[in-house]
């Protein structure tokens, strides 16, 4: 499982998954439509393409979504934790 090996990497501090929820999308030219779940997963800026990687490598699509999103704004504690998970991460 993906998360579970960034989480024992320390890549990530966090995994969450949603869903089943469906998905239409435009595929090589036809309108597509599946069963998929969203996986949102804490870490540090600096480990972010790292974490792309590996999702890329172990992910069964041909192109997975995989977006980054900047955390702006969060509790001072919650960031605390989310840097102490992922140190040493490689």
């Amino acid at each position: 499982m993906i998360v579970e090996s960034l989480l024992t990497r320390r890549l990530v501090a966090c995994g969450q998954r949603t869903g089943p929820m469906t998905s239409r999308y435009r595929w090589k030219g036809s309108l597509e439509q599946s069963e998929e779940w969203l996986v949102l997963l804490k870490t540090r800026a600096d480990l972010a393409e790292r974490v792309v990687e590996e999702i890329l490598r172990d992910h069964p699509y041909e192109t997975p979504e995989v977006v980054a999103v900047s955390i702006t704004h969060g509790s001072a504690g919650y960031l605390e934790w989310i840097a102490e998970s992922t140190a040493g991460g490689a």
